[in-house]
């Protein structure tokens, strides 16, 4: 009888992962399919390259993964912040791909006004260690500004408020820049705004605004949670441009207004800071326009006054110039006479002299003798000149002769000088060329010559002469030949 190896069986049914995992995620789906988890913010790092975030909710002994899709981020009226202690609503599922279960968060509200309180309070602490709301950056607002820019939501009353009021008190140019005014966004499109118009040309198409009003409505701590944001607050205070922060009712404020230059209580309060009334300014200026002309007239009169009171005073003209008038005709009456009697004497000089041909005659001769002993002097200086000159060349030649150093003292030696055509002279024998014609200079004359053929042949030493032991009488001056 054969005996087989029996094998084990039970009655439980067997599954796959993925059978347990996908039944594991519609259990936990269909039980908890929408709930509401208070917990405190932990691992957030911000969104995603791709747009979701994925961070923890914990309490003192549990951790809960959660995820916020992309499409939710974008919807959330504040952003998600580490430490922060909120109530998410959402479902939860799990992950099969790592056995976890999570909730997916479709709302997320901070735990209580407490929380968001306490993340404010840190923040403008922060900003205050920083030097962001020091009173000494504080820029002056524009008295009469060209240009306004507001930063608003282009919908809603707060737009047609500024714009009613600055078109009431004094009409000017307004460039709006449309932002979101709530939701997570908005901090960062005001924030965009404000660094967009301090980036703008002075002379550009677009003319840069003189001053900027940063607005929106009244709403709750969470409705305006967007203008505390640390990046906007930053941009504020380091605005070329000076800011006014009109955000919610005079009871609310945020970190803008710390930041601003100047807070309004209503943005119908921050134009009427803005710009002057127009008609308040005209009947100024009409008040001292009159006032200016009537101290003119005043001080006019009164200069008016003086001068008459001065002019009682002073003597008349024919008082001051009476006696400068008697001296002067008496002067004339000198002058006249003066002047006929200086006439009379010169006619009778004039008639006193004879004019004859012997003064000038011997006004000649003086002046030719004066040339003559001019002409006689420059000769004897250009004789002596010239002696001086020739006996400087006569030493000069009699040195070379001496020195022999002479073109003609060479050739008397029984050299040769060798030319060309164009009586060039040729120095090496290599330059002559066959058949050329030469000239051949001598001490006492030249030769024609004509090169032949055939290479120079090397010239033999010449003898040395004997030295000649008996002294003779040099006449070069007591020098020996340089050859």
């Amino acid at each position: 009888m054969n005996e087989t190896t029996a094998e084990p069986r039970s009655n439980a049914a067997e599954f796959t992962v993925s059978e347990i995992s996908g039944a594991l995620k519609r259990t936990v789906e269909d039980v908890f399919g929408n709930v509401r988890v208070r917990g405190e913010i932990s691992g957030y790092r911000g969104p995603h390259s791709s747009g979701h975030a994925y961070f923890a909710l914990k309490d003192d002994r549990s951790r809960l993964e959660a995820v916020i899709w992309k499409g939710t981020m974008s919807r959330l009226k504040f952003r998600p912040e580490e430490g922060m202690e909120v109530v998410a609503s959402g479902k939860l599922t799990t992950y099969p791909g790592s056995s976890k279960y999570q909730i997916v968060i479709d709302n997320l509200e901070p735990a209580g006004a407490g929380a968001l309180m306490a993340l404010l309070e840190e923040r403008k602490r922060r900003l205050t260690a920083e030097g962001v709301f020091d009173d000494a950056t504080k820029r002056a607002l524009p008295y009469m500004p060209a240009v306004i820019g507001v930063i608003t939501s282009p919908t809603g009353a707060v737009i047609r408020d500024i714009l009613h009021r600055i078109r009431d008190r004094f009409p000017l140019h307004v460039i709006i820049w449309p932002v979101r005014v709530q939701g997570e966004t908005s901090g960062a499109e005001v924030t965009a705004a404000v660094t967009g118009f301090n980036e703008l040309p002075l002379a550009g198409p677009v003319h840069r605004p003189d001053l900027l009003i940063v607005a929106r409505g009244g709403g709750s701590l969470e409705d305006l949670w967007g203008f505390n944001d640390e990046a906007l607050a930053r941009a504020v205070a380091a605005s070329h441009i000076p800011v006014i922060s009109a955000v919610g009712h005079e009871t609310d404020w945020t970190l803008i207004d710390l930041a601003a230059d100047k807070r309004a209580p209503t943005p119908t309060g921050a134009a009427e800071m803005a710009v002057p009334v127009r008609a308040e300014l005209q009947a100024m200026l009409a008040t001292l326009t009159s006032r200016l002309q009537a101290g003119i007239s005043r001080r006019l009169e009164r200069e008016r006054q003086a001068l008459r009171a001065a002019a009682r005073a002073l003597p008349s003209p024919d008082q001051l110039l009476g006696l400068k008038r008697r001296r002067f005709d008496e002067a004339e009456s000198r002058l006249q006479r003066a002047l006929e009697v200086g006439v009379e004497r010169k006619r009778a000089r004039f008639a006193a002299i004879r004019l004859t041909p012997i003064p000038l005659l011997h006004r000649q001769k003086q002046l030719e003798e004066t040339v003559t002993a001019l002409a006689r002097r420059s000769g004897q200086t250009m004789t002596i000149r010239l002696e001086r000159l020739r006996a400087r060349l006569v030493q000069a030649d009699r040195l070379l002769a001496s020195l022999k150093l002479s073109e003609q003292a060479i050739l008397e030696r029984g050299y040769a000088m060798v030319l060309d055509t164009q009586r060039q002279v040729m120095r090496r024998a290599a330059d002559i060329v066959s058949g050329q014609e030469l000239e051949l200079r001598f001490a006492d004359g030249t030769a024609k010559a004509m090169a032949g053929q055939g290479k120079p042949e090397t010239p033999r030493p010449r003898p040395v002469p004997k030295p000649n032991t008996q002294s003779k009488t040099r006449d070069d001056g007591g020098q020996g030949s340089l050859f």
